[in-house]
């Protein structure tokens, strides 16, 4: 199935009025128009120094809001019915397993089976040193939080026995009846490859992957997963939407599309537009979705 999800920026000043009113209010919108699924993402503390986020200028200053994204989720999804609720990304490790099965199997059954739990390790140090863990054992610790998820969400009593984990006879309920899918996010390391292997419903390529990078990566991945005895045909791929925009300064839909099917056709099931790039203004933004959804179901008829 091929989806269409719209990045919405829960940090900073964008969707600030009316006390994140308007944030809710473009969920609300993205829904009516068709849109499958919005994404927020995480930070728990920021440091003075973002130097070691290398993709793009970083979007706030250190003291600027990011609220919570799982609740943010929560609250979103008590005033939308069927839109997709997804983390792109959470930083799981950093609320350690138990407690992320916990909070993600309740947002799942209070949202009617909506979420989808985008995971990553996230690029700061400064997280980690907050929550007393290891920075440099980060890929362990997010691997631990993962296995503790699926063992709490599948088995009860369940029970994990990791080097760095270990637990027996608990349970951890509600537990989701359809499951929840999980988004691994990372580049093609040894290490990401195998996390999503062994735990993804889906794969989301490192910020700025091109066309070659996701056939590359579904080739990569696709064969660790047959190794283990999964079907690489059911993970999903995410790939994110450049939007152009004409000499008049408004979205140009048929360059913007063929960007789309670009991303199809190297393997994408997920495309993803952010905010921003259909307007920095949200009430504009909002007038285009429904332009977007329309010309993006033309593309995959």
């Amino acid at each position: 199935m091929t989806t269409f999800s719209l990045n919405v920026p829960n940090f900073g000043t964008t969707l600030a009025e009316g006390s994140y009113g308007k944030l809710v209010q473009v969920c609300q919108s993205a829904e009516a128009a068709g849109f499958d699924r919005v994404l927020v993402t995480d930070h728990v503390v920021m440091g003075s120094d973002n130097s070691a986020y290398t993709w793009s200028a970083f979007p706030t200053e250190p003291d600027a809001n990011w609220l919570e994204p799982l609740t943010v989720l929560a609250f979103v999804a008590g005033q939308t019915q069927t839109i997709r609720l997804g983390t792109g990304i959470v930083i799981a490790a950093l609320r350690g397993g138990a407690v992320l099965a916990k909070t993600a199997a309740t947002l799942d059954l209070l949202s009617g089976g909506r979420l989808d739990l985008g995971v990553g390790t996230g690029w700061q140090e400064r997280e980690y040193e907050a929550a007393g863990m290891d920075f440099g054992k980060r890929g362990p610790l997010l691997d631990d939080a993962l296995a503790a998820c699926r063992a709490l969400w599948s088995s009860a009593p369940a029970s994990i026995d990791t080097p760095r984990l270990k637990f027996d006879d608990v349970y951890c309920a509600p537990r989701p009846s359809a499951g929840i899918p999980i988004w691994v996010s990372g580049s093609l390391s040894k290490a990401v490859v195998r996390r999503v292997a062994t735990w993804g419903d889906g794969w989301i390529p490192i910020m700025g992957a091109v066309d070659d990078d996701l056939r590359v990566g579904i080739d990569v991945i696709g064969k660790a997963m047959a190794d283990l005895g999964r079907d690489p045909a059911e993970l999903q791929i995410r790939g994110r939407l450049t939007v152009v925009r004409g000499s008049d300064g408004s979205i140009d839909l048929l360059a913007t599309m063929l960007g789309a099917e670009q991303l199809l056709e190297s393997g994408a099931t997920d495309v993803l537009v952010a905010l921003a790039a259909v307007d920095p203004d949200p009430d504009a933004a909002m007038e285009e979705f429904g332009e977007l959804v329309a010309a993006f179901a033309k593309v995959t008829r």
